[in-house]
């Protein structure tokens, strides 16, 4: 009689296979998601369950039975950002944050016509975010360099003319994304989307008002600094997000991810920071509100 597959090999058989892993426990306290990409979700990883029907609208069933009951959809270019936008006119558990990406910005034959669409896209009311624009070192060359950093000087200006979150990827770049911040002036409202910095560049983050995101990788087992500055980071200025379909927390990494499994993230920032679970989840719904809006007007 052939041996049950031992728990471990089932997981690496997953993980090959790039199947969802199994919901995690809900969340009590519903919180959102401040940083998911629906689309490439969809195109990447398909729904969790290969579900029929409408994939978009099962990743948003899958994360409200979760306790996730509201996300931020997030633009790498003028086609998913416009994709995103309209999503969120027609969803109330969906709002949009829209840009052309970092590593997008210098490989297009005409930025400043890509960016002309991202500023007509920020005035529609339920665009709420300018993102993800920021700084990649680690992806972009010294070719690039300038290119990316003129349209970050440019989503900046965006988000403060129409009063918008600046929306931030920062990859290997922490000091010149202050640099510029300074330099240009920061809007009023900042996300640092999946804070990757340890806890000296926190401070400054915090120093400045701007909101820390923390994504699964909060959970790796290296990242310990990580979960320092999520300690130290006040409940005012704390977010939680997934960057879906990639940076799945443990025990999942390496398979898909999508909002549904936030509270595995939720619950590793709460013990990091020795925090109750429920008092935690009220302080991210709280700041979503406060840093996006209202999702249902």
């Amino acid at each position: 009689m052939p041996s049950t597959p031992s728990q471990s090999r089932q997981d690496k058989d997953a993980r090959r296979r790039g199947e969802f892993p199994a919901a995690p426990e809900p969340l009590s306290v519903p919180v959102f998601d401040s940083h998911t990409h629906l689309d490439l979700t969809i195109q990447e990883a398909g729904v969790p369950g290969g579900q029929d029907g409408d994939p978009v609208q099962a990743l948003i069933d899958a994360a409200a039975k979760s306790g996730i009951d509201r996300l931020v959809q997030v633009g790498v270019d003028v086609p998913t950002s416009r994709w995103g936008a309209d999503l969120a006119a027609r969803n109330e558990s969906v709002l949009a944050a829209v840009a052309i990406h970092p590593n997008e910005a210098p490989h297009l034959s005409d930025l400043d016509e890509a960016l002309r669409a991202i500023e007509a896209m920020a005035a529609e009311p339920r665009v709420r975010g300018i993102g993800e624009t920021g700084l990649d070192t680690f992806r972009t060359g010294d070719e690039g360099r300038a290119e990316q950093e003129r349209s970050f000087r440019a989503h900046i200006a965006i988000a403060k003319r129409y009063g918008k979150a600046l929306v931030i990827h920062d990859r290997e770049a922490h000091a010149d994304v202050l640099r510029v911040l300074d330099e240009e002036g920061a809007p009023d409202t900042v996300v640092l989307h999946c804070f990757s910095g340890d806890p000296d560049f926190a401070a400054q983050c915090i120093l400045r008002g701007y909101h820390l995101s923390f994504a699964g990788t909060v959970t790796f087992a290296s990242a310990g600094g990580l979960r320092a500055a999520a300690e130290m980071t006040p409940a005012d200025q704390i977010m939680v997000e997934t960057d879906a379909p990639y940076l799945t927390p443990v025990p999942h990494r390496g398979r898909p991810n999508a909002s549904y499994l936030i509270p595995l993230t939720v619950r590793a920032l709460a013990e990091a920071r020795g925090e109750d679970v429920d008092a935690l989840c009220a302080a991210i719904s709280a700041n979503g509100e406060r840093v996006f809006g209202p999702w249902s007007s």
